[in-house]
């Protein structure tokens, strides 16, 4: 009997390599920065053992759509966001991180900076909308620092473009943005803040802000030498960019449309390093954890341990 059923596990196993093999895997990927990390599958530079078909996703929406409608394997999302899915019982668990330095706040030549104190009856412009990276991270650190956001700070919100265009033509003095728009604002302000630097004085931990993440979705999740022959691929390519990084950040330009000087300037202010669920649960429960707590109605529930995929 245990022959058997010793059997029926291997040709399981066979017939679902043999599937990703033939049909392949679909994979979705956010249109922004983070294409950097994909350059290598995205030209096909690095070679895979499985079929891939790569989609981008512009919207939150737009990929919440593709993954409870069961159309895609593996997913890059936000770790908040993926955390959000899972928390509301959609199929989707954790692998690695691999974006852990992209935030940074730049200000005005005129605003004389000098610590926490100097942001006090300042306004300070985030990307998107509350709840977001910087957001959370920037109301953490004030409270750390004795000052209380909304009210010795206050906060307004805009999409990055509009954020670059109205610092460049200083109607804004202080913002809270990622790369490569902080590398666009360069030529009017200056940097004044490494959030996850500052993230990690704050918190003792060492990788910074876990902002992006590889997910496996739906049936895939039972099968982790499936998993395990993506995430070489994906760890190939991110390797792939680093080393060849002029080509990489024009693969990247072509798909965003900006310009290559910006995104080879922004990458020095970039972190992509893959590390494992295992290796960062604890950081991520951390960042997951403090979110629930300033801002519960965007992350109303802390994942339990099941969220993070384990390969063994």
């Amino acid at each position: 009997m245990r022959g058997i059923k010793s059997f029926v596990k291997v040709f399981i196993l066979v017939s679902v390599l043999f599937t990703v093999a033939l049909f392949g895997v679909t994979f979705i990927n956010p249109f922004g920065p983070t294409i950097f990390p994909v350059a290598g599958l995205i030209n096909k530079e690095v070679k895979t053992d499985m079929a891939l078909d790569m989609k981008f996703w512009k919207t939150m929406d737009e990929a919440t759509a593709y993954i409870v409608s069961k159309k895609v394997n593996f997913a890059a999302l936000p770790v908040t966001f993926g955390a959000n899915l899972y928390t509301k019982g959609v199929d989707v668990r954790l692998v690695d991180v691999y974006s852990w330095r992209l935030f940074y706040v730049v200000a005005s030549p005129d605003f004389e900076f000098k610590g926490f104190q100097s942001f006090k009856g300042e306004k300070i412009y985030t990307a998107h909308g509350r709840g977001q990276t910087a957001d959370v991270v920037l109301r953490f650190l004030l409270v750390k620092n004795g000052l209380e956001p909304d009210k010795d700070v206050t906060f307004a919100y805009a999409q990055p473009q509009e954020i670059v265009s109205l610092f460049n033509s200083g109607k804004i003095k202080i913002a809270a943005i990622p790369e490569p728009f902080v590398t666009m604002t360069l030529s009017k302000g200056r940097v004044i803040m490494d959030l996850q630097d500052e993230w990690n004085k704050a918190t003792g931990f060492k990788f910074g802000i876990p902002i992006t993440g590889l997910f496996v979705t739906g049936k895939l999740i039972d099968y982790p030498q499936t998993v395990k022959l993506f995430e070489k691929s994906f760890k190939e390519s991110l390797s792939w960019s680093y080393k060849n990084v002029d080509k990489a950040v024009e693969i990247t330009s072509k798909q965003l449309g900006i310009p290559t000087n910006i995104l080879k300037a922004s990458l020095e202010r970039s972190q992509y390093n893959y590390i494992s669920a295992a290796e960062c649960r604890d950081e991520v429960l951390a960042y997951l954890k403090k979110l629930n707590e300033l801002y519960p109605d965007g992350m109303p529930k802390v994942p339990d341990e099941k969220f993070f995929y384990i390969v063994k």
